[in-house]
C-alpha cells in the first residue's frame, strides 16, 4: 500500500499517525503541495480531487482521510475500529460530526481564510464577515464537543482510543496555527493533552508545529 499525503496536511495527519501507531507496512509519498505538485499531471490523473490523502492499495485507490481510516482499521482488524455495530455507529459519527459540523465553520471560515492566501476572500469586508462567521459559529461547536460529545469520557467514544480520536484531534490540531485557546472547554483541554501524549504524535505533529512557529507574530482572530 501506499498513501499520497504531505506532513502539514490537516487531513493526512491522522491516517499517518494511525499508520504509525498501527504498525501498517504503507509507503509514504509526499505531494508538495507547497509546490502545487497536486494539481498537476501525473498525480491530478489519480486523484481528480486535486487534494491529499490518498491512498492506493494495488490497482485500488480512495481519496477520502476519513474513509481511508476505516479502511486502513478493517484491513488489519484494529479494535480502533469497533466491530460492535453501536460502538462502530458511535465512531463513524463522531467522524462525520468533525467533518460536516466543527471543521467545516473551524477550519475553511476561521483558520485557512486568515492563514493560506488561496482561501483568503475577495474583498477586506466579505473576509471579515467570513471570519467572524467562523468563530461565531466554532464558539458553539466547541460547546457540544466539550460538554455532549466528551463530557467525562477519556477518549471521543468511551475509554479506549478509536479511529475518530484520530481524526478529530488532527483537526482541532490546526488551530495551533492561529493560537486558538481551549481554556473556556476542560473536557477539549484533557482530551487533547492526551492526544498529544499518544507516542506517535510527536513525529506526525513536527511539520505543523513549525509552520506555526513560523507565523507565530502574525495576528489573527482566534477562539
Amino acid at each position: 500500500m501506499k498513501l499520497y499525503m504531505h506532513p502539514a496536511s490537516t487531513t493526512s495527519r491522522p491516517v499517518v499517525q494511525f499508520i504509525a501507531a498501527e504498525n501498517i507496512p504503507c509507503a509514504l509519498q509526499v505531494v508538495d503541495l507547497f509546490s502545487g505538485e497536486h494539481v498537476r499531471e501525473p498525480y491530478a490523473a489519480l486523484n481528480p480531487n486535486k487534494l491529499v490523502p490518498m491512498l492506493e492499495d494495488g490497482d485500488f485507490r480512495l481519496t477520502e482521510s476519513s474513509t481511508i481510516l476505516k479502511y486502513l482499521a478493517d484491513t488489519v482488524n484494529s479494535p480502533a475500529y469497533p466491530k460492535d455495530l453501536k460502538q462502530r455507529a458511535r465512531v463513524n459519527e463522531a467522524m462525520d460530526w468533525f467533518n460536516a459540523n466543527l471543521y467545516r465553520d473551524y477550519g475553511y471560515a476561521l483558520i485557512y481564510p486568515q492563514v493560506f492566501p488561496g482561501h483568503k476572500r475577495r474583498s477586506d469586508e466579505a473576509q471579515t464577515a467570513t471570519v467572524d462567521w467562523g468563530k461565531e459559529k466554532c464558539t458553539a461547536w466547541l460547546q457540544v464537543l466539550n460538554d455532549h460529545m466528551l463530557g467525562d469520557r477519556k477518549y471521543l467514544c468511551g475509554d479506549a482510543i478509536t479511529i475518530a480520536d484520530y481524526f478529530g484531534y488532527a483537526i482541532l490540531q490546526v488551530g495551533e496555527l492561529i493560537r486558538c485557546d481551549f481554556a473556556p472547554y476542560p473536557n477539549v483541554v484533557r482530551w487533547m493533552d492526551t492526544m498529544r501524549k499518544q507516542p506517535t504524535t510527536p513525529a506526525v505533529y513536527e511539520a505543523i508545529k513549525g509552520f506555526a512557529e513560523q507565523i507565530k507574530t502574525q495576528p489573527f482572530i482566534a477562539v
